[in-house]
């Protein structure tokens, strides 16, 4: 009996540590794959930016500096999330990309009220066509970093909680990974008001 008795505690304290270590790196997994799909969005994001600037220049000549204000926000937005990139998680990369996305969210609002002020350019199909796309965008991003914090969420839980919390700084899971947390452009613009 005291055979199978400790052969059944060797078995605990031989398992479940190495159970432990798999969630932990599992959920680490997640989330930093969930931190590359936000890469791919936010790439993409920025790609459709120059195209949308390139196809209001002409109307808006007189507009250079709010042109360059979102040419400059998303020329840093675009470093950010790259040196972002081996940063999931991490607090250092997190936090300056949110500020450099809502400085490019804030440009883009300028923008936007630039092109509001000019009937034949809100009616340019180009330029509509490319507001659908960044809107989809936008929409893309959102999905992807509430993936992203969500899987922040599971890895954080991972490591906090008991027994998990007793082994996980000396596997290496010293601190818990940080949100994403930006304004998304389509909270940003108001519902449209309908008068009857």
């Amino acid at each position: 009996m005291e055979w199978v008795l400790l052969l059944v505690l060797a078995g605990l304290f031989g398992v479940l540590p190495v159970a432990i270590y798999n969630r932990l790196v599992r959920a680490q997994n997640e989330y930093r794959n969930a931190f590359a799909q936000i890469q791919v969005q936010l790439k993409r994001r920025h790609d459709l930016i120059p195209n949308l600037v390139e196809t209001v220049r002409a109307y808006l000549q007189h507009e250079s500096q709010t042109l360059e204000a979102v040419v400059q926000a998303r020329n840093h937005a675009a470093g950010l999330l790259q040196a972002a990139g081996s940063k999931a998680g991490d607090p250092s990369g997190m936090l300056p990309l949110a500020q450099g996305e809502q400085q490019l969210t804030a440009a883009l609002r300028s923008l936007n009220v630039a092109v509001e002020a000019y009937p034949e350019l809100k009616a340019d199909q180009a330029v509509r066509d490319l507001h659908e796309e960044l809107a989809g965008a936008e929409n893309r991003v959102a999905f992807a970093r509430q993936a992203y914090n969500d899987a922040v969420q599971d890895y954080n839980n991972a490591r906090e909680t008991f027994p998990a919390s007793l082994l996980a700084d000396f596997f290496g899971h010293k601190k818990n990974a940080v949100p994403l947390q930006f304004d998304d452009h389509a909270a940003i613009q108001s519902a449209p008001e309908i008068s009857l």
